[in-house]
């Protein structure tokens, strides 16, 4: 049976223990070179089982036992569980009824002594009373013999006494009681006087406990607000010693935040009253020695000084904010600030403007005579709005052109120092001015920089370029106003990163934001209209140098050669200065502008250089050779045209190479050419016109095949 049991492992697979019961088998495997013997492995089964039924048997009649033992104890114990709760029962019961015993003695013992409560607090104060009595007629005896009178070291608990009798002695008639009403009141004074003596040499020991003690017993007596000041005022003793008075200040404050609640039975009240102090004493002291010395003499110091104080002013604020001051500390400490700074705030901004309009007039006058310019005055009104008005309509120069020498009138430098004083003002004005106030102040600071940084600068730069544009006809004109063009671009970028950085987060919740928009608008379309004129004037301009180009170079035998034989040259000498004097626009064009503005004006260039060459080929007559000439000097203007990368302009000299076949192709192929692709949307008087420039046109052949 115990090799029965062996073969028994965890967990039981039927098919592993019948493999282990074959191998252990002697021939009932292929162990050891044993032959197989099946009778012998059924025996082995057969007694196997045999003993399989006899182990089942006997855990059988085990299990049974153990059943019926399980269930005899579980009644046995149910039935000690019944008496248990019994018991229980029992003891709950008598736990109840001590519970009442108990309320009954201490409703009988709380009753006993409200009793004794009312019979001992009459008493106490008879004897209380009886005491301030004998007190009371040594003063009226005039002579003091008590030994809390006497003795200096029990002066608390005559100052108790003391202060009921003063209470006391003030219900009393003046008339019959005047003498002890002041004994009473002199030894209440000197007391007084001796607590706030003690409590002084108490602080300069440092003996917090005892200043305690001291403060505890004055706080009944009228010199209590008196031994606060001592307190406050030896506190500062040595305290500011340093240059920084606001980092002093923060530490006292922290210094006598941490020793206050020591000492004071309202603590919040006394670090109230020495925060007050430092304001209304140290702090409008040092603000008033430093702004008043620059008030008058200088505003750009006292500007620096006013928002450098108040921001420290401010910063110090928010510091004493985490000490306890009461209920409302925010309003408290905002009033503080205002009593030391509404003098200097009230014309703040009158002071800011004025500031600002000296110091940007002076920066534009420094620059202006740095370059030996006198600045031109841009007249208003009557003949000049007239000047104006035709110069927009017309777009010709009213007046005589100006040399500026290369000179733009515009300084980057000049920008950032406007820029940077700006910058400065709003600064000081989101600081300094009150919320109320503060989109109207923005504004006007706005204002000044419109007025010297876009009028005084930008706008003088332009209407000095303007006139500065020499006309069409002139011969080698050198042209600045793209340079102009370039410089007012990146100013105005500054400008308008400074309008969304700084300006516009001080006026975006008021209604001075839609009036800054459309001022900054007006501004723009103003300087636009000015930018274009200028630009368009200047595209008149290369157009007639190119014109000058064209007919000092192009010669009349450059297309109908004497020698239609030895012609060598690719192109005319014409052709390639034209081109290069056009790559050198296109580039400048390209450095002064960004954005669309780039492909805008040379798309308005490359159309106007398509016209002018159009035009100057409608001037002359070409031989076979000469019409050879003209399509290769096209296809150098087309090469040119490239440079644009305006697909308009690429396509009119497309054209326009395509018009110029016509003056070489064979009269045979006239209609062929002109139904191809690129010409057979041509007006017929187009291609009629430049059929016209052949040499051979009035041959009765030719006339015949384009009829």
């Amino acid at each position: 049976m115990a090799t029965t049991a062996e073969l028994f492992e965890e967990p039981f697979v039927a098919d592993e223990y019948i493999e282990r019961l074959a191998w252990r088998t002697p021939g009932g495997g292929s162990r050891g070179g044993e032959a197989f013997d099946p009778k012998r492995l059924l025996e082995e089964f057969v007694n196997h089982i045999q003993e399989l039924q006899v182990m089942d048997e006997r855990i059988q009649r085990k299990v049974e036992k153990l059943e019926q033992q399980c269930q005899k104890e579980a009644k046995e114990f149910a039935k000690k569980v019944q008496e248990l709760q019994k018991s229980n029962q029992v003891a709950f019961q008598h736990f109840q009824e001590l519970d009442e015993h108990i309320s009954y003695v201490a409703t009988k013992v709380c009753h006993l002594g409200d009793q004794l409560e009312g019979v001992n607090t009459p008493r106490q104060r008879a004897v209380e009373a009886q005491k301030l009595m004998k007190y009371f007629n040594e003063f009226l005896d005039g002579e003091l013999k008590s030994d809390v009178f006497t003795n200096s070291e029990k002066i608390k608990e005559a100052a108790d006494i003391i202060q009921k009798l003063h209470l006391i002695a003030q219900e009393l008639p003046f008339d019959r009681f005047s003498e002890v009403k002041s004994k009473i009141a002199s030894k209440y004074h000197d007391l007084e006087c001796q607590l706030i003596q003690e409590f002084t040499s108490a602080q300069r020991r440092g003996e917090i406990s005892r200043m305690r003690e001291v403060a505890a017993v004055l706080l009944h007596f009228k010199g209590y607000s008196h031994c606060v000041d001592v307190y406050i005022k030896q506190c500062q003793e040595g305290a500011f010693l340093r240059n920084d008075v606001f980092e002093d200040a923060a530490i006292l404050c922290q210094r006598v935040n941490k020793q206050v609640g020591e000492i004071f039975s309202n603590p919040e009240t006394v670090l109230a009253k020495l925060i007050q102090n430092i304001f209304e004493v140290k702090l409008q002291g040092y603000v008033k020695d430093q702004l008043e010395e620059h008030r008058k003499s200088d505003a750009e110091q006292y500007l620096k000084n006013l928002y450098d104080l108040y921001t420290r002013t401010t910063n110090l604020s928010s510091k004493l904010m985490e000490f306890n001051l009461g209920t409302d500390k925010q309003t408290f400490l905002s009033k503080l600030i205002k009593s030391i700074f509404i003098s200097y705030l009230e014309n703040y901004i009158e002071v800011e403007i004025g500031y600002l309009k000296s110091r940007s007039a002076m920066i534009l006058q420094r620059y202006y005579d740095s370059k030996n310019h006198q600045k031109r005055s841009i007249g208003t009104g009557g003949i000049q709005d007239l000047k104006e008005r035709l110069r927009q309509r017309t777009n010709l120069p009213l007046g005589p052109s100006i040399d500026t020498h290369g000179e733009t009138f515009l300084s980057q430098e000049v920008v950032v120092n406007l820029l940077q004083e700006t910058k400065q003002a709003f600064e000081r004005c989101h600081r300094l001015s009150d919320p109320s106030d503060l989109p109207k102040n923005a504004f006007r600071i706005f204002s000044m920089l419109v007025e010297f940084l876009c009028t005084e600068h930008i706008d003088y730069a332009l209407e000095t370029g303007l006139a500065g544009i020499p006309s069409s006809d002139s011969k080698n004109a050198n042209l600045y106003f793209l340079d102009v063009v370039h410089q007012a671009n990146t100013i105005f970028h500054l400008f308008d990163k400074q309008f969304n950085d700084h300006l516009m987060p001080l006026i975006s919740s008021s209604p001075k934001l839609s009036e800054c928009l459309q001022k900054k608008k007006d501004i723009i379309e103003q300087m636009e209209v000015k930018l274009d004129m200028g630009i368009d004037r200047t595209l008149n301009c290369m157009i007639g140098q190119m014109k000058h180009i064209l007919a000092a170079e192009q010669k009349k035998t450059d297309f109908k050669p004497e020698d239609e034989n030895n012609v060598l040259i690719q192109y005319t000498n014409a052709c390639v200065k034209v081109c290069g004097y056009v790559r050198k626009q296109v580039e400048k064009i390209r450095n002064s502008m960004d954005g669309k503005n780039v492909d805008t004006v040379l798309m308005e260039l490359g159309v106007r250089f398509h016209r002018l060459i159009y035009e100057h080929l409608q001037q002359y007559s070409y031989s076979c050779m000469g019409g050879m000439l003209a399509i290769c000097d096209v296809a150098e203007y087309r090469k040119c045209a490239k440079d644009f990368k305006i697909a308009l302009v690429l396509q009119l000299f497309d054209t326009l190479h395509a018009l110029c076949n016509l003056l070489v192709v064979a009269p045979d192929n006239l209609k062929q050419v002109c139904s191809g692709e690129q010409l057979a949307n041509l007006d017929k008087n187009i291609l009629h016109s430049f059929v016209q420039l052949r040499v051979d046109y009035r041959s009765a052949r030719l006339a015949r095949h384009f009829s």
